[in-house]
């Protein structure tokens, strides 16, 4: 195994070489303004992957972070990963973020199931919603007479829209910019984002009318929201009120820039924006975009430009991309998934070229970098025996997750009660009519679910699948009860890992009511410790220099507090998490 990391270690070596010629040249620096920072920190760098491993997914197969030496060895040298990091249930990409954003639990932020969620109208029906919307964004629904009787998607304590994270940097007089979000940061959608923040009837939402995916370039993705008093974003840039109506001590005068169109321009060196291998980018390319080459080169960029705090999200590197990839889901170690690690490292190759360039080094800038979840891997062994995917390509007969019709299943147990599901290996149930506890409707679909039996399409065999179902009284000690109850669900069915099961029609078909899709092969939601087990880092000023350290608990709202006192800054609100004393140096504290 040495000799396949030492291996990788040589590759990306020459891979730094040749990536220092392919990066373009950033400008001389740009001063952050009045940015105060505490430990030295000029520069705050806070990286949210999705779904990318520090563990081995197949045990002779490097993971995901070893496949990415350059930003492993960065963060060992000079910093510290905490590999026992865990998230909150249902563990999930947007809730995992915001709890990651926010140090808070669910119950506290909105997101107890994400990254969409039913919720009950007045009269019994459900409605539905996206957990990706701007920061400040309402759920549309039935409830309401007018807009602002509407609940905030990111519904805080009495219902109050949940404290941004930009706001204390910014009242430290740092300009903070983001590229990919992560959840919330930024614009997320054309619809009622746009009208959010531009306003009914502006020509922003007269564009997405038009021309939709011109406006999703021109406005999603990508935000700087600016210090007070910073002409970075005045008015002639393009700059709108930052509005934060529920932020502790008021929120008034603050200006941000939204999207690529209004924020491009300011931090563009030679008229266009150029990914970091040197390739345009005339607009924002997407959430599922956002390799290191592209999400990076936004914060380089926001960094030479008088930006010094930003945000960036990068997609999962499992998932086939480009038009030659195909459609089923790679197992660890195929070659196209080798091939896509070996483009994450490269890009993050040229960016800490880049950034030494620039003057940005682990001596004034400080590295966050976070996964949102692990997720766990559905398919059959790979052959040849021992592959490790570097040396020796994997392959695999059959990949992909055991999708199961929760509907069909329960029929067959003679239940036909109506309801919705947010489809999952921990799907949500909302039973129609929101039938009190202990009604017999209800009681009825638990004990059924409770017996669920499913086909294995992998060894022929029917199995229990319903590991745990937890009710509302479960729920709320998970920390999954918000303060709008209407969106809280009748009960949570957590299943073995290998299974998503979606509400389909009565009937199964010919085919039975569970088959492989081979378009998803990695399941997260669920309870297993492989997928509520992940990492995050820190490296850099007041930070330990500690390499990998798979000892010490950690938990996902812990990453907020240990930020704010590497920082200096203070929240105005109570973390649920602790600064984690062991990533930070004794002077530091």
């Amino acid at each position: 195994m040495l000799a396949v990391c030492l291996g990788l270690l040589l590759a990306a070596g020459t891979a730094r070489a040749l990536g220092a010629t392919t990066s373009r040249p950033g400008p001389a620096l740009v001063p952050g303004s009045a940015c105060r920072l505490a430990n030295g920190i000029g520069h705050v760098i806070y990286l949210e992957f999705d779904n990318v491993h520090l563990s081995r997914d197949q045990p002779g197969v490097p993971s995901d972070l070893e496949q990415m030496p350059h930003l492993l060895a960065y963060l060992e040298r000079h910093g510290t990963i905490a590999g026992q990091t865990h998230t909150p249930l249902i563990s999930h990409t947007a809730g995992d973020i915001v709890a990651s954003l926010t140090g808070l639990y669910p119950d506290r932020q909105g997101q107890a199931v994400s990254n969409s969620y039913r919720f009950f109208n007045p009269d019994g029906s459900l409605g539905s919603a996206s957990s990706f919307t701007y920061w400040t964004g309402r759920v549309t629904d039935a409830r309401a007479a007018r807009p602002s009787d509407l609940a905030y998607n990111l519904a805080g304590a009495g219902g109050a829209n949940v404290p941004a994270p930009w706001a204390p940097f910014t009242r430290a007089g740092c300009n903070v910019g983001s590229a990919g979000g992560p959840a919330g940061l930024s614009l997320e959608n054309t619809g009622a984002d746009l009208t959010t923040v531009f306003g009914p009837g502006s020509p922003a939402l007269e564009e997405a009318r038009l021309d939709p995916g011109r406006a999703a370039a021109d406005f999603e993705g990508v935000s700087v929201h600016c210090a007070l008093g910073s002409p970075l974003c005045a008015t002639g840039n393009g700059g709108r009120p930052d509005r934060l109506a529920s932020e502790p001590g008021g929120y008034e005068g603050y200006a941000a820039l939204f999207g690529h169109r209004h924020v491009a321009p300011r931090i563009a060196a030679e008229g266009m924006l150029h990914d970091l291998g040197g390739r345009p980018l005339p607009g924002f390319p997407g959430f599922d975009a956002m390799t290191p080459d592209v999400s990076l080169a936004y914060v380089a960029a926001m960094q030479e430009h008088g930006i010094p705090v930003t945000y960036a999200y990068l997609s999962d590197a499992h998932d086939p991309r480009g038009p030659l990839a195909g459609d089923r889901a790679f197992g660890p170690g195929e070659p196209g998934y080798v091939r896509q690690l070996k483009a994450f490292d490269d890009g993050f190759a040229r960016f800490f070229d880049r950034l030494a360039r620039a003057g940005l080094d682990q001596s004034n800038t400080l590295l966050v970098v976070a996964a949102d979840e692990n997720d766990h891997f559905v398919g059959e062994r790979p052959s040849p025996a021992g592959c490790d995917g570097v040396r020796t390509p994997c392959s695999y007969r059959r990949t992909g997750e055991i999708a199961v019709n929760l509907t069909g299943l329960l029929a067959r147990e003679g239940v036909a009660q109506a309801f919705a599901a947010h489809d999952d290996s921990a799907p949500a149930i909302w039973v129609n009519g929101d039938p009190g506890p202990g009604s017999p409707a209800l009681r009825n679909l638990e004990r059924a679910a409770g017996r669920l039996v499913a086909d294995n399409p992998y060894t022929g065999v029917a199995e229990p699948i319903t590991h745990y179902i937890a009710d509302r009284p479960a729920l709320r000690m998970l920390h999954m009860v918000t303060s709008d109850p209407a969106r809280t669900p009748s009960f949570v069915v957590f299943a073995h890992p290998d299974y998503y099961l979606f509400a389909g029609s009565p009937g199964c078909g010919g085919a039975g009511c569970s088959a492989v899709d081979s378009r998803h092969a990695y399941n997260h939601g669920d309870v297993d410790p492989d997928i509520t087990t992940t990492w995050f880092a820190v490296a850099g000023p007041g930070t330990a220099r500690r390499g990998i350290d798979r000892a010490t608990w950690v938990e996902e709202t812990d990453i907020r507090p240990t930020l704010m006192a590497l920082t200096g800054l203070q929240d105005a609100y109570d973390h649920d998490g602790k600064v984690v004393p062991g990533l930070l140096q004794e002077a530091a504290l």
